[in-house]
């Protein structure tokens, strides 16, 4: 009876989180040529980590699986606050760029490559990267290894479709930037 609970607990708030998911991404959910579709897959699988390990984030807290996955998920979060802010910082939005595709602190004009941005082109996409290690470490198992690969690949062509979107705003701005930049790991990816 406690096994068939815990499964319905994770089935109920995958689907709230699919929900909120689905809201936040309707825009570009049908749309396989930006980099929010790609995204969207992404999220829906760290949903399902999250759905799958809430309930074990803290047993056995000290041990060296959680102590790396807490490490992971504190990357995770100053990489997406640090890209944020940085990104409204130096960014200058433009609430008409892109009104279907992108969110407001997205619709930058300028191209931002200085604090976290001058080590790597994707901060946002990188916290998400940790983000699904970070809570798949939580509760390491074969089924959400597969998870954890599926979202990491979609994160991977989430940066890609981004790339070509940014090459098609920024022109060779962007693919200067590209050279001096790793994709997601400062100095290695």
């Amino acid at each position: 009876m406690l096994i068939k609970n815990i499964q319905m607990d994770k089935i109920i708030i995958f689907t709230i989180f699919s929900i909120v998911i689905v809201i936040v991404s309707w825009r570009t959910l049908l749309n396989i040529k930006t980099h929010g579709f790609y995204r969207f897959i992404s999220w829906e699988c760290i949903a399902w980590l999250l759905s799958s390990n809430y309930n074990v984030w803290f047993i056995d807290p000290f041990s060296n699986r959680q102590l790396f996955s807490w490490i992971l998920l504190l990357i995770s979060v100053y990489f997406v606050i640090s890209g944020v802010i940085m990104m409204k910082k130096m960014g200058n939005q433009d609430k008409n760029r892109d009104k279907n595709t992108l969110y407001e602190f997205e619709k930058t004009t300028e191209l931002v490559n200085q604090g976290i941005f001058k080590y790597i082109r994707h901060p946002l996409y990188s916290s998400l990267l940790f983000l699904t290690w970070g809570i798949h470490l939580k509760n390491p198992t074969p089924q959400l290894l597969i998870v954890s690969f599926i979202s990491t690949v979609f994160l991977y062509f989430t940066a890609i479709w981004d790339e070509k979107e940014s090459k098609v705003f920024f022109g060779e701005k962007y693919i200067e930037y590209m050279k001096r930049t790793k994709r997601f790991i400062p100095f290695i990816f």
